[in-house]
């Protein structure tokens, strides 16, 4: 979790949540709704294992909208624009050298907690990586 309960993010981040929302509110929900009716007609609900799997589905779904309606709550929207040019913040692209070899790593992109994907090289400004860079 972020700082102080906030979590910083670009506008294309906050936007992507929301629809992730959206969409778990609307399509997910009915969807799960129907798997739990559906492993009802099987009957005995205490040998049900359709139906256990189903609410167990139900319940991940609760706690992921959950979790978005917090970070929604709490999000706090970076103009990468509005970034001092002169020090590395959330939005800057860096580029790591080896002194010894000087061979250049592929660049990395600080971002907020919410946005880190290592497989892309977005590292957050929370992680040790992201600490040191900066």
């Amino acid at each position: 979790m972020a700082t102080e309960n906030r979590f910083k993010m670009s506008q294309e981040r906050l936007d992507a949540l929301k629809k992730e929302l959206l969409y778990l509110e609307t399509d997910k929900a009915k969807e799960v709704a129907e798997q739990i009716k559906e492993a009802r007609s099987f009957g005995d609900l205490s040998e049900n294992s359709e139906y256990d799997e189903a609410k167990t589905e139900q319940g991940k779904l609760y706690s992921r909208i959950a979790e978005l309606e917090d970070i929604l709550l709490h999000a706090v929207i970076v103009d990468e624009a509005e970034m001092d040019s002169d020090k590395i913040s959330i939005g800057c692209k860096v580029i790591v050298t080896n002194l010894d070899t000087r061979k250049q790593l592929p660049a990395y992109k600080i971002v907020g907690s919410q946005e880190a994907d290592v497989m892309s090289r977005a590292v957050s400004e929370d992680s040790p990586f992201g600490k040191a860079l900066m």
